[in-house]
């Protein structure tokens, strides 16, 4: 039976999707060498994560082969099409988006691929993008009256995004995307993630999988090549917001200069109270009315159990 979230309101259209369980999933990892050791990746896991060898071994592994033999026949179909129409070779980079609700472990994967993806002889380059750098400054945000709606859609240079992968997707020989600090909780002016036509960029994000907000209007998910969206029941991602919330209490919130420093000092009564506010009134609601909405654009679902482990993969057919 397949795997639904519990906070899914839209029909899943199984005939899109190939559904793989856990177990034949892991199976793909048979010959495969396990690239990563266990301190890189600690290294890697997120804040709240449950993520250790076995997990990188029986999914991400196979996840980061399928994707970089997409790469592989993609690029080869470029070629192919540019030698028939008589033309050199333009082959541009493979672009991945990767999309969730918060707190769900996307970040997490995000990195783990970028890792695994760049040790397959296919893959060797390639570059992470998060769109939180294209979130508007604060200030911007004051003054629009979305301060309290970050992360909702509407917060984004959506614009600016769609330039960017854009660019990228020309062959753009060098490409800047605006920084973001969580320290800070802004944009940094002076600071800029560059990308100089890796082989993959992954772009991850809340609202990567967002249909045009117009009919004529290009979304940034109509130049990705292949999309992951990390599917979970809202109310386990819910407790895994709150014990990330009271891990970055004791960790980065202790900081004199995060902006967060105000709740440095908060008991668990009052982190738990806090942390499921923020849930209730901001992200749940953009969970619902924006990112799930989405899940089915992706090319590949991850369905997520209770204890942060995939359970089930659903692959779009080709």
């Amino acid at each position: 039976m397949m795997r639904m979230s519990a906070a899914s309101f839209v029909p899943a259209p199984l005939s899109l999707y190939g559904e793989i369980a856990r177990d034949d999933w892991s199976r793909l990892a048979a010959g495969m060498d396990q690239p990563l050791t266990e301190a890189e990746v600690v290294q890697l896991r997120g804040i709240g994560d449950r993520l250790d060898l076995r997990e990188v071994r029986e999914v991400y592994l196979p996840l980061s082969r399928l994707l970089s033999i997409y790469a592989k026949t993609t690029r080869r179909l470029g070629s192919e099409v540019s030698g028939f129409l008589g033309r050199e070779d333009s082959t541009t980079p493979f672009v991945v988006g990767v999309a969730g609700s918060v707190a769900v472990g996307k970040s997490t994967i995000a990195r783990l691929l970028r890792e695994l993806m760049s040790r397959w002889s296919d893959t060797p380059r390639v570059e992470l993008v998060t769109t939180d750098g294209f979130l508007y400054p604060n200030a911007e945000l004051e003054r629009r009256g979305l301060m309290g709606r970050k992360g909702f859609p509407e917060s984004y240079d959506r614009r600016a995004l769609v330039e960017f992968v854009t660019k990228v997707k020309s062959g753009a020989e060098e490409v800047r995307a605006p920084f973001y600090s969580h320290m800070k909780y802004d944009i940094m002016p002076d600071a800029h993630v560059v990308v100089r036509r890796p082989d993959v960029v992954i772009v991850e994000g809340l609202n990567v999988l967002q249909p045009p907000p117009a009919p004529n209007d290009v979304a940034v998910s109509d130049l990705f090549d292949f999309t992951i969206y990390v599917d979970a029941d809202a109310g386990h991602i819910e407790q895994w917001f709150i014990d990330r919330f009271k891990a970055l209490r004791a960790a980065a919130f202790s900081n004199p200069a995060s902006h967060f420093n105000v709740f440095a000092h908060l008991t668990d009564a009052e982190a738990i109270e806090t942390a499921r506010g923020y849930w209730n009134d901001i992200n749940l609601p953009n969970l619902v009315e924006n990112v799930l909405p989405t899940k089915h654009r992706a090319s590949l679902i991850l369905g997520k159990g209770a204890d942060h482990s995939v359970d089930s993969v659903l692959l779009r057919k080709l």
